[in-house]
């Protein structure tokens, strides 16, 4: 049957193969598989146990599905250097790219260039905020370097993924590290979690909002079902005292006597001060976590038509359109949404352009208006 390995490839690109030997390829080695019409090299990510659970829940998985692509054999290390020699020659085919981009006048950024380790193909990945027609540009670059052309565009969030680089926590992007799925992240969750809505604080390197803020809002849900909810009056030991803010991080409450002296205790001790005073602990109800994370109209969304390709220079299928579900807008903010809007045509308030038909005013023989003391005679 085979065993089930994980591939990763430039740009922290992976891929899912089957592995027909008995003995199962060590870890990080460099692999031959099968390409489009032809092989690639990469080098193994995960195998086994731990392959078979990361295709069933990350994004470039198959869940059930069987692997239709077969890792051939362990590669050389003649063949490792020669994959070294080209991806020395993916920047020089991207500025070349970029020459063409600009000859044609098109608005795209190119953000990497792939050879494939056959030179069989070359990928080209872009970003656009609006639809390209790169038809005559697929054109000149198959003429240029004798190639099968593939142009993908993605989103900004993607191009981030494939750069890589280190946040501002002083770590590798969690998108290139460890996140399986890239999802779209709206202002709702950083207004939950409290943070500044200020773009510079909570936006990441793609300049878009930091993707920990959405597989962090779980563990702030969690938490705030633990604490009174703020502006609630409690019966404690000292009597009535009014709920200011709740340290969730330190397990700490600050509340407000009546006579405005302010202090703050650990959750526990405010639970046995309540409970000893006859009071119930209340807790603010909380929505479920879904409905807190649903998309709203300010969510991330970007939907782009397909651009079609001449089958001769490459299959409708070769061009591949990366949709924005996978994140790659930022949230507009609220005064931007109203841009998006169609704008009522602006009416002057003027002498010349007030309204029509108000009083005082009369229509004259020529369907015009007529004011002032011969239109009241």
């Amino acid at each position: 049957m085979g065993h089930l390995i994980e591939v990763a490839f430039k740009g922290n690109r992976k891929d899912f193969f089957l592995w027909e030997s008995d003995e199962l390829p060590p870890l990080h080695a460099a692999v031959i598989v099968d390409a489009d019409r032809g092989e690639d090299l990469g080098h193994v990510h995960t195998l086994g146990d731990q392959a078979a659970h990361r295709s069933a829940g990350a994004a470039h998985g198959l869940g059930d599905a069987s692997p239709a692509k077969k890792a051939r054999r362990l590669a050389t290390s003649d063949e490792v250097r020669r994959l070294d020699d080209t991806r020395l020659q993916d920047e020089d085919a991207r500025r070349k790219a970029m020459e063409r981009v600009k000859a044609n006048q098109l608005v795209m950024k190119l953000s990497d260039a792939e050879w494939q380790w056959d030179h069989k193909k070359l990928t080209f990945y872009f970003t656009a905020e609006k639809r390209v027609d790169f038809r005559n540009l697929v054109r000149e670059l198959a003429s240029m370097f004798r190639t099968r052309i593939e142009l993908k565009q993605i989103g900004v969030r993607d191009e981030a993924k494939r750069l890589d680089g280190i946040g501002r926590c002083g770590r590798q992007y969690c998108s290139s590290s460890w996140l399986p799925e890239l999802r779209p992240v709206n202002l709702g969750v950083a207004k939950d979690q409290r943070l500044s809505l200020n773009p510079s604080q909570i936006s990441g390197a793609c300049g878009r909002l930091m993707c920990c803020l959405r597989y962090e809002h779980e563990f702030y849900v969690q938490q705030r079902k633990r604490f009174p909810k703020e502006g609630k009056l409690l019966k404690t030991s000292r009597g009535e005292e009014k709920v200011v803010s709740n340290d969730i991080f330190r397990e700490r409450v600050t509340l407000r006597g009546v006579d405005g002296e302010i202090r703050a205790l650990p959750l526990a001790d405010l639970r046995s001060e309540m409970e000893a005073a006859g009071g119930a602990f209340p807790t603010p109800s909380a929505s479920p976590i879904d409905q807190l994370l649903k998309v709203s109209a300010m969510d991330e969304t970007l939907e782009l038509d397909p651009v079609d390709d001449d089958e001769e220079e490459a299959a409708p299928s070769e061009i591949e359109t990366v949709m924005a579900d996978s994140g790659s807008l930022a949230e507009p903010a609220e005064d931007e949404e109203a841009t998006d809007a169609p704008r009522k045509p602006h009416r002057r308030r003027g002498r010349r352009g007030g309204r029509r038909n108000r009083a005082g005013r009369d229509r004259g023989p020529s369907g015009g208006e007529s004011a002032g003391p011969a239109a009241s005679a």
